[in-house]
């Protein structure tokens, strides 16, 4: 087994195209990557070696040197996988950015942004107000719509996932907070 040094999964051996726009480093153990939406910074795994050429980063398993096994061979295979998903969104995140959009389903459910902090009325005796983490934008087109936008796919996924837990939809009116594109399987009531 001589090609151990190229052991890379499907999606690892892709390589990610650099939009024009973007700006990418590699240093000693990180890769940073500036765009026009901001600046992200990457730790690279110490099983994944990461080139950049031509326009496009390529990921590679860093084994130089080690007696794989079956077992580790594939554990390599998986963390290049996921370094190039990580570094791909990266690059997706300081050219493009991402958004999330929540919808409000219930009568007198609203949302409003004010700032850094999320006010919504959510059928509670009190109205709740959620904090706007560093790097997210939320915006309230409508009363009953969120969208969420920022450059970190994981901190948009949590946030939209933290505000829908303030009220998820129940499953017999369908009421709550729920993803703009998520469908609702109603149950019907208990009859006598």
């Amino acid at each position: 087994m001589s090609g151990l040094a190229v052991v890379t999964s499907r999606i690892g051996r892709k390589p990610v195209v650099i939009p024009s726009g973007v700006e990418v480093k590699v240093q000693a153990h990180e890769v940073v990557i500036k765009g026009p939406k901001g600046q992200m910074t990457l730790a690279i795994h110490p099983m994944v070696k990461l080139a950049v050429a031509d326009n496009q980063i390529n990921l590679m398993s860093n084994t130089e040197g080690s007696h794989l096994t079956g077992a580790n061979i594939k554990l390599s295979k998986s963390i290049v996988g996921t370094m190039r998903a990580k570094v791909s969104n990266l690059v997706h995140g300081v050219a493009q950015g991402f958004e999330r959009k929540l919808s409000l389903v219930g009568v007198g459910y609203r949302a409003q942004a004010k700032g850094k902090v999320l006010a919504l009325t959510l059928g509670f005796s009190h109205p709740v107000d959620f904090p706007v983490p560093a790097g997210i934008v939320i915006e309230t087109p409508s009363q009953t719509e969120i969208v969420i936008k920022g450059t970190d796919k994981d901190l948009v996924g949590q946030v939209a996932a933290q505000i829908r837990m303030l009220r998820a939809p129940e499953p017999y009116k369908g009421k709550g907070v729920r993803y703009a594109n998520e469908i609702i399987e109603i149950k019907e009531t208990k009859k006598k």
